[in-house]
């Protein structure tokens, strides 16, 4: 990872694109891309974990419209979260990760969301770096349930500012984004944490999700630290 004096970001949002190509590209089932997927997930988070320089990274790993996927890939991918979610909170908890999931509860088994509250609640307390798992989210979802816990505390339109949104989202507590990173070339944010990306470097690379390693990441943070951040100053 890039060494001082690069400045890294303190927050971190990943968009990982290209499962799907990746097998395609080899002749294998989509699925075998979400699964070499999942395996880089645990090798990305390893490595932000070693480090210790980025404090928060957040993985969109299914969106509100991915359900709109084909029925046995949807089904495949909640088949490897159950079957890894357990082991891995387990894994994370020992070495001091803390887990947070961002998204609805809508659709999902009832094992699926008792298994992610349970890895929410084993990590709280712990001090290291903070993983965000974005799952069955979306970004307009999200401001439009803050509005709705704001109008629901009779909060009056006089004392609604940006703290109190912030207050209300799903990433309460957290920073803002500074960097995200989109894999597979893409170039859009697909309702991606619209609020917090507000002011974020975006990176984007053609490497496609499972092939994204730690040498990948390096050049991201790299890239990042040559922006330069103005806030909309001069």
């Amino acid at each position: 990872m890039a060494k001082e004096p690069y400045e890294f970001p303190k927050h971190i949002a990943i968009i990982m694109d290209g499962n799907g190509r990746w097998a395609t590209k080899r002749g294998l089932p989509r699925l075998e891309g979400h699964r070499a997927g999942f395996r880089t997930v645990r090798d990305i988070v390893r490595y932000l974990g070693e480090t210790g320089h980025i404090k928060y990274a957040t993985f969109y790993a299914f969106s509100t419209e991915n359900w709109q996927r084909p029925q046995a890939e949807v089904n495949g991918i909640f088949q490897l979260l159950n079957n890894s979610i357990k082991n891995e909170a387990m894994e994370l908890n020992k070495n001091n990760v803390r887990i947070r999931w961002l998204g609805q509860t809508s659709s999902l088994s009832n094992k699926l969301i008792r298994d992610i509250r349970d890895a929410v609640e084993l990590t709280a307390n712990n001090t290291g770096i903070t993983i965000s798992l974005a799952l069955n989210y979306g970004g307009r979802q999200e401001i439009t349930d803050a509005v709705r816990q704001i109008v629901a505390e009779n909060i009056t339109p006089e004392d609604v500012n940006e703290e109190t949104i912030n207050d209300h989202l799903y990433t309460a507590g957290m920073p803002d984004v500074d960097l995200l990173i989109r894999t597979a070339d893409e170039l859009r944010i697909s309702n991606f944490l619209l609020w917090q990306v507000a002011y974020a470097e975006f990176y984007f690379t053609p490497v496609l999700w499972p092939d994204f390693n730690r040498d990948e990441l390096d050049k991201a943070l790299q890239a990042f630290s040559m922006r330069q951040r103005r806030f909309g100053r001069l």
